[in-house]
Order: C-alpha cells, then structure tokens, then sequence
C-alpha cells in the first residue's frame, strides 16, 4: 500500500500515482492539486484556508454544479470529514406562447442516468411530483435529459427545487480523508496534511530515484576505466588474450582490475578497437562524471530536491492543467439558489374525498363526501375506525403509538375499490407502532396530544407536520407507556375519564402548550389508566354517546362537583355513561 497522495488524482481522467484509501475520498482537479504543493513546498505555514483558494472543492469528472457554502467545505478539509451537496446543471430551453422545456446536460456524481430516469418516472406516477408534465431521455453521447413542466405558470426554479428534494438530482457526496500515511498506518488528515505527506513521499522518491542512478553511473563507470586501461595497453591485452591460458585472471592480476572490468575487455569486439573509440569512452566517463556530481548534490541538499519535485509538478500542470482541454475544471462552484417556496399543494387538482381507515391501518379513500359507507367492506378479521372527509390537497396527520406524527398528503392516498394500502408501506412507521389517530390538517388549529399514563399537552398542528416518512416526534412516551389520543381542540374545558369511572372537569387553560415533550399530568389515579378524553364548551355542558341507544345522546349541565384543578382524582361518572368509559 502507497503512502498518501494526491486524493484520487485522476480527477479528470488523467494519469497520476494511486492512493492508499481507507475509505471515499472524492476527486480533485489536477491541476490545483499541483498548484497547492507548490504552494506548500514555497510556504510551509501554508494554512488550509489559504488552501482553499487554490483548491476550492472537489472536482467532479461528472461535472454538476457543487452549492456546498464553503464554510462547510472549509471545515471538512480542516476535520477530514464532511460532505459535498451536488446538483445537476440544468438550463431552459424557451418555445413560443411562454411554453418552456429544461433540459439537464450534467448529472451528479456516481448518478446512473437510468436509473435517474426511472425514479422520476416513478415519482411522476406516485403524483410526487405535480409540476412536471412530461420526461424525456434524449441523450446520445452528452447528457440531455428534458423535463416538460405541467403548464406554463410553473417557474422553472421551483419545478427544478421540487425534483431535486426528491430525487438523485440532488446528491451529498461523503468526504473522509482516511488514507494510509508515510508510516503505513491509516489516518483521518486535513487537505494540507495530505498533501504534505505526498510531498514527503515525492522525495522520498526523488531519493531513491537518484541513488539508484547514481549506483547505475558507479557501475558504468568502472567499466569505462577498465577499458580505458585496455586501449592504453592494447598490444599487451591481445598478446594475453591469444597466448594466456587464463587471461582473465592474468589481467586482473597485472593491472589491478576488477572483475567486472575484465570481463568488459574481454567482451570487446575487434571493430571497437580503433582510436575513434577511445575518445568515445572518455567523452562519456567526463559526462557521467559531471552528471554523478550533480545528483551527489541532489542527495545532500534538500532544497534542490524540492526545487526538482516543484518543477515536475509544474510539468505536470503544463501537460494536464487547466489550459488544457483534459484538465479544465468540470464541476461549478455556486451558491444554492433561493427559489420562491410554494407549495405544491397549490399545483394538486382539489376535489373532496372521504377517507376510511380499518383497524388494522388499511387506509383508502372514495371520491367525493356523499359517498356511501355503509356497504364498505373491509378485509376478513378487520373492521372498520376512522371514516372522515377530506380534500385531495389537505394533509393528512397520523399519530402513532409511539407518540410520532406522519402525514400523507390527500391525493397520495390509493383510491378505488379495493381494501386500499396499508399506511405503515406508505409512511416509515415501525411494525410494533399501531395508530392512534387520523384527522385533517387545518390551518391555525390546536390539538390535545395524550398518553395512556394521562400525561398531554397541547401543540399547534401546524408543528405536527413531518417533512419525511419517518414521522416527526411530538410526544415523549415512557417505556412502558403509549399514546392513545390526538384530536382538535373545540372548547375552553376538559373533560376525562380514567378507567377507574372517575370523571374530571377542569379548565383548558391548565393545559400546557408547548411543541413537544413529555406533558403534564391530566388526571391521577390509585391504580389504571386513562379510558378517554374530549374538550367541550363548559356554558353548552358534556354530552356523550348513550350505550346502546344509537344515534340518542346525553348532555350534563350541571358538573359541579366533577369540576376541579387539573391533576385532580375526580368522582365516579353520573349514572347512565357508557359502561367503556368512553364519550
């Protein structure tokens, strides 16, 4: 395994020294690679922040535009760790009557234009993407992948921002400058180590390179004296080779040659032995010898040695540098565009839906809300839950068990005659997470958020909303413990009932709005749970589903004595409420 080096030095295709890698190291361009050493070996104390105007990101042979703010860059060449936000280069093609076409030309790095394709067509299909209306691959030998939006009003900033949230468009390079060092063990290092260490190595290099001709030139050289000792006594060196049984060795002996210097004689061919040939051989030994004095000084003064690696590294940049076609950086340097946010719910069709969800989370939805229920039919063991209406452009909140929200947007839920989908394929909910609520999304509405130990809280349901699948966390459950309820406020009361048939009336007020947590205390009790909740208006009393009576119910006025301070035990529920305990 090689010392450190350049980090992938064929950054643009070009020749360069391998490099011992750990890990992803991503590529730089050639040409400020060199550039940097030279720096260095002018400038030891050469900082990384100076470096950085030399190198100032990765180079990618894929090209793209890298909108990293540089400060992070900074700090990832500083740390060795870090990563590198690419985009695709895209531009916009205008036709006639405002109608446009973009057209991506450069893809990120390590980014299968294929399978590029067949994620947007995907995302296409999944309705994930309402702003583009068509796609298509035109590419040959370039890139040139084009990408028709819905209708004209759609700016191109947003239906590009919209695709790259989304898809590979967008893709974060990982950088970690683990490499092997001079001393053969692995190390995370800074930009500037690295290159110091290829430094090191180049003359390391350089050394070995000149001892190793320097033995050469000692080797020829011994050989030119033998044979100058030969054509200085060139009758006596034919009279031994023709009457000595040994003349080798009576060679050696009578001019104190070696052995590699009389066996050069030896070899001599008859056509050689002419003047012409002599004034050869000493032209060389005096070439070689001023050749030998030169890298002697090489050997004994570090500062020529750095000079030579500075001057091969500027070689270097003058056959693959950046006035040249092969060595001209590829990838962009650019700040993130600021596109106007809009949310795309603005480009979804709205048409009214009702939403069923089954016990056990199938969830599907029926167009329009006079919509039949009571033939729904569901799958066998399951029953139905939660029947709501909606609009194709609302979001969807989910509460889990695990006191996490999800949200689905309205036209993404599966529509038709079938039993629907399950909501854990179409959001990221663990398999031992059940739900515990579904409501709608309304703007500047509050919601009760409850755990079984009766601890909640109340939080705005704009702040329940989750960017991903995987949920935002609002409430923090205990071990043991589980969410049972999330449901919008309407009232200035609470009203809760534990499974002990207590009831508690108190003010909503006492209720702590926060964005998330643990809650506090609701209701206490001796021993169970919490059965139920709801928030009422105290002036118009508490109401509830008779047992058994459907469709009748009962209202409460007076709740005098189930009135009280939050955390309060309350008192058994009036005669006549639902033996579940519940409203």
């Amino acid at each position: 395994m090689l010392p450190a080096e350049f980090p992938n030095l064929l950054a643009n295709g070009t020749e360069g020294i391998a490099v011992g890698m750990a890990t992803s190291i991503p590529p730089h361009n050639l040409d400020e690679l060199c550039e940097a050493c030279q720096q260095l070996i002018r400038k030891k104390s050469t900082s990384v922040e100076e470096l950085m105007q030399i190198i100032p990101a990765p180079d990618f042979p894929t090209a793209g535009i890298i909108i990293e703010p540089k400060e992070n860059i900074l700090k990832a060449y500083e740390t060795g760790k870090g990563s590198i936000r690419l985009r695709a280069k895209w531009e916009t093609e205008e036709f006639t009557r405002g109608m446009y076409q973009i057209v991506v030309t450069e893809i990120p790095y390590q980014v299968q234009k294929s399978r590029l394709i067949e994620k947007l067509a995907d995302l296409m299909k999944a309705k994930k993407l309402p702003l583009l209306g068509n796609l298509r691959d035109e590419s040959a030998e370039n890139i040139r992948i084009v990408l028709e939006p819905k209708n004209r009003q759609v700016k191109p900033e947003v239906l590009m921002e919209s695709i790259f949230k989304l898809s590979e468009m967008e893709t974060r390079v990982s950088l970690n400058l683990n490499v092997i060092s001079s001393k053969g063990v692995p190390q995370v290092m800074s930009i500037k180590t690295i290159l110091q260490e290829f430094i090191e190595y180049r003359n390391q290099v350089v050394t070995r390179r000149t001892n190793n001709r320097l033995a050469q030139i000692a080797k020829r050289l011994e050989i030119l004296d033998g044979l100058l000792v030969a054509y200085l006594n060139i009758d006596e060196v034919i009279r031994i080779i023709r009457e000595e049984d040994e003349p080798k060795q009576v060679m050696i002996k009578r001019w104190d040659l070696t052995d590699n210097q009389a066996e050069a004689i030896l070899n001599i061919r008859l056509r050689n032995l002419r003047k012409l040939e002599e004034i050869e051989i000493k032209r060389e030994k005096t070439e070689l010898e001023a050749e030998q004095a030169e890298l002697q000084e090489l050997i004994d003064n570090e500062g020529k040695r750095f000079k030579l690696i500075s001057k091969e590294l500027g070689e270097i940049r003058k056959k693959f540098g950046k006035g040249t076609e092969l060595g001209a950086r590829r990838s962009q340097i650019a700040d993130a565009p600021t596109a106007e946010i809009i949310d795309i719910e603005a480009f979804i069709e709205q048409e009214p839906i009702t939403i069923i969800c089954s016990d056990k989370g199938w969830i599907r939805a029926l167009k329009g809300h006079s919509a039949n229920t009571d033939d729904i039919k569901y799958k066998d063991g399951d029953t139905g839950r939660f029947i709501f209406k909606a609009k194709t452009t609302d979001k969807i909140l989910v509460f889990g068990t695990n006191g996490r929200f999800y949200t689905l947007l309205g036209s993404n839920i599966p529509t038709g005659k079938g039993f629907g989908e399950p909501v854990k394929l179409l959001l990221d909910m663990p398999a031992d997470v059940e739900i515990a609520s579904i409501l709608v999304n309304e703007p500047d509405t509050k919601l009760l958020v409850v755990c079984s130990n009766a601890k909640g809280f109340i939080v705005n349901a704009a702040d329940c909303i989750a960017s991903t699948k995987g949920g935002k966390q609002i409430l923090n459950i205990p071990a043991s413990e589980q969410a049972i309820k999330a449901f919008k406020i309407d009232g200035d009361h609470v009203a809760i009932i534990g499974q002990n048939r207590k009831l508690l009336v108190f003010a909503l007020g006492e209720v702590s709005e926060v964005k998330k947590g643990a809650g506090v205390l609701l209701q206490k009790y001796k021993d169970g749970k919490i059965s139920d909740i709801k928030t009422f208006n105290i002036a118009d009393g508490l109401s509830w589903q008779m047992g058994g009576k459907e469709g009748r119910t009962r209202t409460e006025i007076d709740l005098t004595q189930w009135l009280g301070k939050r955390a309060g035990a309350g008192k058994l529920a009036p005669n006549g409420f639902p033996r579940d305990n519940r409203f």
